[in-house]
């Protein structure tokens, strides 16, 4: 049994994507990592920082990200099918730029690919989720964000990455244009196993994180930049305290966290002129009755795989 591991990724280095610690964190695992790194700005050095890993395992494709083509986000997708269509192994494990693997997960990965290598009613994996906010301190635990995600899948032609390659599907007859149909789809049946990804996606200094909504905005086909001042997190004290271990290959970029000072500990006014989903008053009370009633089940919440 072959495991591949995945990624897609541009100007990652620049916007603070903790792309070589997402890397490092899965090579125990897997015998090749499949990295498709679109050509970036001139001051992004996110290509020179994967080659600087130096491992025999990592394969790096080179790309041109096409906006026409793929919009509304849709050019993640295309990008990740490409990495994936590098892969030799049998599971496929696909983390994005800003996800993380602990290593003490590997093992578990490992046991469930061995444990359900023959049985073909299995298309994939999910995880559980750390969503880090601001710091590598605070998590969200809110109905709006999602608990779980497809992680592993096998390495099959008919599955894609879907919609803004947040997770997969089976799509027998795909097109190669339209990662957001529904019809001619269906979702995976996957297993969830006891792991988790740390997703650092809303853990960088508040300038770059700006730059980063922008940039995300832009492959989304947004016309304009909606967003000009650095970015304001928010009462950080609403937010849960991480109570675990961060995986090792994070620990050198955790340390050189400098923006504390430019976080919210004293219950300052919101700057923002908008909420986040998490921060409204439906979702705050939804997410109450889910960890209070439900036992942190999530309940009427859209779940792109058959568990």
């Amino acid at each position: 049994m072959k495991i591949s591991a995945f990624t897609m990724c541009r100007n990652a280095d620049k916007l603070y994507y903790p792309i070589e610690e997402s890397i490092r964190s899965a090579l125990p695992l897997v015998d090749e990592f499949v990295v498709a790194i679109g050509k970036g700005d001139d001051d992004d050095r996110t290509l020179e920082t994967v080659k600087a890993i130096q491992s025999e395992k990592v394969k790096i494709i080179e790309s041109e990200w096409d906006l026409d083509a793929f919009p509304r986000g849709m050019v993640h997708a295309q990008q990740s099918d490409l990495a994936k269509s590098h892969c030799s192994g049998d599971w496929l494990i696909y983390l994005q730029a800003d996800e993380v693997v602990h290593e003490n997960d590997l093992p578990k990965i490992r046991k469930a690919c061995e444990d359900y290598a023959d049985d073909r009613s299995i298309e994939g994996f999910v995880f559980h989720y750390h969503h880090f906010w601001g710091d590598y301190d605070h998590v969200i635990d809110s109905h709006a964000w999602y608990k779980k995600e497809v992680r592993v899948v096998r390495n099959l032609p008919e599955i894609h990455s879907w919609q803004s390659a947040q997770s997969f599907r089976f799509i027998p007859h795909f097109d190669g244009k339209n990662y957001r149909a529904k019809h001619g789809s269906r979702k995976l049946k996957v297993k969830a196993i006891d792991a988790y990804i740390f997703h650092y996606g809303w853990v960088r200094p508040p300038h770059i994180m700006t730059a980063k909504m922008n940039a995300l905005d832009k492959n989304h086909s947004h016309a304009t930049a909606q967003y000009q001042n650095d970015f304001d997190y928010g009462d950080m004290r609403k937010i849960a305290r991480f109570q675990g271990t961060h995986p090792n290959a994070m620990k050198a970029r955790i340390d050189r966290l400098d923006w504390n000072d430019r976080l919210n500990f004293s219950g300052a006014s919101l700057q923002r002129k908008f909420l986040f989903k998490h921060e409204r008053t439906k979702y705050k009370l939804i997410s109450w009755i889910e960890n209070h009633v439900f036992g942190g089940r999530a309940v009427f919440q859209f779940k792109n795989y058959r568990e």
